[in-house]
């Protein structure tokens, strides 16, 4: 019974490390879409390519560099923060486009 749970703790582990990845992927791909769109700031699409590149470092460290102190890579959160602040307090000033028919 105690192998059957430490089985069951190491694969939830491992999808845990991998949706984190695949979140982080999800961060890189908005933070290019909203540097190239105009009506967000460019330095909140910059910060969150920073913060996805972050994630995927951070999930796949143990296992890409098992030595190396990524202590550090809590600091790319802010991206998700200033976003997620811009979003609440400037989102709804955000022109909207022009119908096209």
């Amino acid at each position: 019974m105690h192998a059957q749970v430490l089985l069951q703790l190491h694969i939830f582990r491992y999808d845990w490390a991998i949706s984190l990845v695949l979140f982080g992927i999800h961060l890189v791909l908005l933070g290019c879409l909203i540097f190239r769109s105009g009506y967000i700031p460019k330095l909140l699409g910059v910060l969150l390519v920073i913060n996805g590149l972050g994630w995927v470092v951070d999930s796949l460290g143990p296992y890409l560099f098992p030595n190396a102190n990524l202590g550090f890579t809590f600091i790319t959160a802010f991206g998700e923060i200033f976003f997620m602040l811009w979003l609440l307090i400037r989102c709804w000033k955000v022109p909207n486009s022009p119908v096209h028919a």
